[in-house]
Order: C-alpha cells, then structure tokens, then sequence
C-alpha cells in the first residue's frame, strides 16, 4: 500500500483543469490501487504563508538550538516537510501563470524547501553539491497552460518557468522519477483544445 500526496494549486475550483486533471489520476488510480491511500494538500484556495526573517533565523540555525519561537516559525514548514517524508507519491496539479507557477505553490516550496530536512550539502559546507533527502519517491506534475510549446525541445521552451522549475526543484530534493502529463491549449478553446483534452486525458487513464 502506497500512500499519495495530492497538491493543488490552482485559484481556481470548477474551471480550473489542473484540479480536473487531478480527479482523472484519482479517479483512476483508485480502480488501479484501490489500497493505497490520499492525502489533499491545497496551495491554490487556502493561504501558504511566505517565509519571513522568523522563518530563516530558525530553519539555519540547529535544531538544539531553536528558541520557542523559533519552533513557532516553523510550524507549518514542519508539518509540510512530515507530509512529504511519509508518502510515497506526490502529485502536483498546477496552471501555468504567467509563465511560471501560482504565488501559493511558490510559497509551498519555500516552506519545504529545507536544509538538512529535505536536501543538503554534500560536503556539510555550502559548494553547490546538492543531495536529495526525499527518497525512493514518485512524482507526477499535471500543468494546464494557455499555449503549446513549451516542452523538451519545442518553440516555446525557453518560456517554460512552470515544470522546468518544479522538476528541477523537486529534483534537487531527491525526486528522481518524476512524469510531466501537460493540457496544452486552454487559451484557444476549440478543437485544438478538445484534441489536446482527449490525448491527455487518454494519457493520465494509461498510467500504472
């Protein structure tokens, strides 16, 4: 049994096809794994606080060493990095803004994104070797975007701050197996869209 973390991102509810996207991979890997278990972390609808000069002072400074505001600071961050250490799949549903990523999934990363919890100098002094401390974890990210273009290799890729980022972020924190699946097109409509639609969602139905 497995347990998988689903983030969304999106502002959006109803309209949004990243959180379409996302009841399609549940939808379908429940008939496929119907033992494993959900988690729903939501970054889009509800407030991740960014991290302010609290946050920093107690997340770079050892553990023994923390104050209780410290502690406090880091509350949320702590429980977010648990989450992530005790699943076995994540799930990152987003839409590309402005050519990047929704502020709230930014600031989901800066709570995660932590020394010594979920990456690390290799050498214990900063040298930029990075080691992932997630491991043996899956990851698919589901992108809705406006255009096309924007994958490996194609006219648009220099454009693409959205799964670029989160596969190189992700990466550095130990994800290795990581699968993009992206709905292309939203911005036109039409039948563009509805054969962008039917060849990703055929897609996200094969996984497993």
């Amino acid at each position: 049994m497995k347990k998988v973390l689903i983030i969304n991102a999106s502002v959006r509810n109803g309209r949004s096809y990243s959180r379409k996207l996302t009841q399609l991979f549940v939808d379908n890997w429940k008939v496929k794994y119907p033992d494993d278990t959900f988690t729903f972390r939501e970054v889009g609808t509800e407030i991740i606080p960014g991290i302010d000069a609290s946050w920093i002072g107690g997340a770079f400074i050892k553990p023994a060493s923390r104050t209780e505001d410290d502690h406090k600071a880091l509350a949320l961050s702590n429980e977010l990095v648990k989450e992530l250490k005790e699943h076995d799949v994540y799930v990152v549903a987003t839409p590309m803004y402005n050519w990047s990523i929704p502020s709230g999934l930014k600031a989901y990363i800066d709570q995660v994104m932590r020394i010594n919890e979920t990456w690390k100098f290799r050498s214990g002094v900063p040298d930029g070797d990075y080691v992932g401390l997630l491991e043996n974890k899956k990851m698919f990210i589901l992108s809705s975007r406006g255009d096309t273009g924007y994958g490996e290799n194609e006219k648009n890729e220099h454009m693409n701050f959205q799964t670029t980022y989160l596969k190189f972020i992700f990466g550095v924190m130990g994800v290795k197996d990581l699968t993009v699946f992206s709905l292309d097109n939203e911005e036109f409509g039409g039948e563009i869209f509805e054969n962008s639609k039917k060849e990703i969602f055929e897609t996200i139905r094969s996984i497993g």
